[in-house]
């Protein structure tokens, strides 16, 4: 961003659309009439004019071409796509475009931070995904899942084991030890929200 454009316009690069115009339609005003006067100070009005109004022009289109890639399906898109190609920092730097934080990017935000094994920020995430739209079964389901595994994780000591040693194997390929039906069922919730987090289904809604 050129700070320098909205130095010219005398705004600051918080400023709304609406404050951005008025300054520019002000200043716009002033050199207009200040252009006909003799000698320099009229040069100097046109010359401050021409870069007034390229500022402004440079600012606007700049504001729009934000909004358009940082709303609607396409801008979550690539958000998913940078997650599932690992690179989470284009992910997250994406995510902090984004001028409206709706459920969906709350829920992205949260696989952001999965990604990273952050998983209360996770949650806390989720949590504000399911207040913004609580009918979305995703949301809900995800976190349920989430918290299968938090609870998996504090019975067990640390991460299921996915792939038992085949060598406790006994009683015609039962499993014995620990590996019991819950710990299966466990394990596969386990999977469940590691598949959610990839995000395989995103690209089907």
């Amino acid at each position: 961003m050129n700070n320098e454009n909205y130095e010219l316009l005398g705004v600051e690069e918080t400023a709304t659309d609406e404050e951005v115009t008025a300054s520019y339609e002000r200043l716009k005003a002033k050199y207009d009439e200040e252009k006909w006067k003799d000698g320099e100070e009229g040069n100097r009005a046109a010359r401050m004019l021409t870069k007034i109004e390229a500022a402004y022009r440079e600012i606007m289109d700049e504001r729009r071409e934000k909004k358009r890639n940082t709303s609607g399906p396409d801008a979550f898109n690539a958000v998913a796509d940078a997650i599932r190609k690992g690179d989470y920092s284009r992910a997250q730097q994406l995510l902090d475009g984004f001028n409206e934080r709706n459920a969906e990017w709350h829920y992205l935000q949260s696989v952001v931070f999965y990604k990273k094994n952050w998983i209360n920020e996770c949650k806390k995430q989720l949590e504000i995904a399911m207040q913004l739209d609580p009918a979305n079964s995703k949301y809900r389901e995800t976190y349920d899942k989430l918290n299968a595994r938090a609870h998996y994780q504090q019975q067990t000591g640390g991460a299921p084991n996915t792939d038992p040693d085949p060598a406790s194997a006994s009683d015609g390929g039962q499993m014995g030890g620990n590996w019991c039906s819950t710990c299966a069922s466990m394990c596969y919730t386990y999977l469940c929200v590691n598949c959610l987090f990839n995000l395989c289904c995103y690209g089907c809604r």
